[in-house]
């Protein structure tokens, strides 16, 4: 879990795809990779491989799940009531009612 005033350290695509081929064709041992590149964690590396094995892209998308574009403020706050609502009848102790 991320502490208070703690800075995260950011690697350009092309580090990240470097990483992985350095891996995956040349062998590196993670070792020599974190040491190499300044890298933290195997766990990072790791999942590099995997979005280059899968041809995923490395675009950040913390903050972005399941957001819905709209076009008004009316059909967000339209849309936002519905789920309101039947969270509200899967959930009936959620609001209130016992």
């Amino acid at each position: 879990m991320a502490k208070k005033g703690q800075t995260f350290t950011t690697y350009t695509e092309e580090l990240k795809r470097e990483v992985a081929r350095l891996r995956l064709e040349e062998g590196w041992s993670y070792r020599q990779l974190r040491e190499r590149f300044g890298i933290k964690s195997d766990a990072q590396i790791v999942e590099w491989i995997r979005k280059v094995q899968n041809k995923e892209s490395f675009e950040d998308r913390r903050g972005v799940w399941n957001r819905k574009h709209f076009s008004s403020i009316e059909e967000e706050n339209a849309y936002l009531k519905a789920q309101v609502d039947y969270l509200k009848k899967r959930n009936p102790n959620l609001h209130g009612k016992e």
